[in-house]
């Protein structure tokens, strides 16, 4: 698969819930801390958005689509001086795929929801991904608009077979709200920051379809139809590590995936990321996730004190490649 197919793969979104928004006067709504992705959809009217904690707020307009990848909390309103009430609890009165009311609507209307991860350690993929993504491509909006529309029409007059389109919907909308990003991407820092650059692209799509080769900077320079200098530079300015790091964070994660959702043997395990020797795949696992892959394993069995504590894509600054 492609990087972004095989990374939104391993973050497996799985629950979802979308409701309809149609608030007047002032008014706000604080969403929680949430491992998950938060989207918003304006049609009519507008308001502010703001992650607790940054500095600027985004004024949302017709049309405009985001969403929050980090888990931070998040405020939603009309006025910056309302009284914020919770989010989850005003808007779980409503069924999904309705309407809440604020004082009795008719100022500004919308979509909101919130896609659940359950990729092992999900929100560490995400890292790579910017705080808020504001699609701003008009077609985008369009296009994600209709589809959002959708997924609230499959929740609101369920129908036989609505539980698994709804599902395929929501993960489409993740992968065209992405797609959207990548179309307009200022600079930034990441793996999605790198897929909208073409060489760094390239690079990228051949590591992710062949994870286990033998690769060589001069091999992925090539591929990028760069020389070796440029592509490392210009690799690690893009994406915060080498090339040759990013390749061992992903092999990792995709042996990590493998550990905890399979019971094939590490030798197998090891063999499928492209390493002939178990010793080896084991340093280099434990350097890169800070725990043995056997303890991982059993981590992921749900013995909660074995979890491990380091990002596999987005490392600690310093930390060993």
């Amino acid at each position: 698969m492609d990087p972004l197919s095989d990374i939104l793969t391993l973050l497996r979104p799985a629950g979802y819930g979308f409701r309809g928004l149609d608030a007047a006067g002032d008014w706000a709504l604080s969403f929680a801390r949430a491992e998950g992705v938060l989207c918003f959809a304006v049609e009519t009217g507008s308001c502010w958005l703001r992650v607790v904690g940054a500095t600027e707020p985004v004024h949302l307009q017709p049309g405009d689509v985001v969403l929050m990848t980090r888990g931070y909390e998040v405020r939603l309103y009309s006025s910056d001086s309302a009284e914020p009430r919770d989010a989850a609890g005003f808007l779980s009165g409503v069924p999904a795929g309705h309407v809440a009311t604020i004082n009795g609507g008719g100022e500004c209307s919308g979509v909101g929801g919130f896609f659940g991860l359950q990729g092992w350690r999900a929100m560490d993929l995400l890292a790579g991904v910017p705080a808020v993504v504001h699609v701003r491509s008009d077609a985008s909006k369009t296009a994600l608009y209709v589809g959002v529309q959708r997924l609230m029409g499959e929740l609101r007059d369920p129908r036989p077979g609505s539980d698994l389109i709804a599902g395929h919907l929501a993960q489409a909308l993740l992968v065209e709200a992405f797609r959207a990003h990548l179309e307009n991407a200022q600079a930034g820092e990441g793996w999605l920051a790198a897929l909208a650059v073409p060489a760094l692209r390239r690079a990228l799509t051949a590591m992710h379809a062949d994870v286990a080769r033998r690769w060589t900077l001069q091999d992925l320079a090539a591929t990028a139809g760069m020389s070796r200098s440029s592509f490392a530079s210009h690799f690690e300015r893009v994406t915060g590590e080498t090339p040759i790091a990013y390749l061992t964070r992903w092999r990792m994660f995709i042996a990590a995936d493998r550990l905890a959702a399979s019971r094939l043997p590490l030798g197998a395990v090891a063999a499928s990321v492209g390493y002939e020797s178990e010793s080896a795949f084991g340093a280099a696992f434990r350097r890169v996730m800070g725990i043995s892959p056997l303890r991982y394993r059993r981590g992921a069995s749900g013995a909660p004190d074995l979890m491990p504590p380091a990002s596999p894509l987005h490392p600690p600054a310093g930390s060993a490649p």
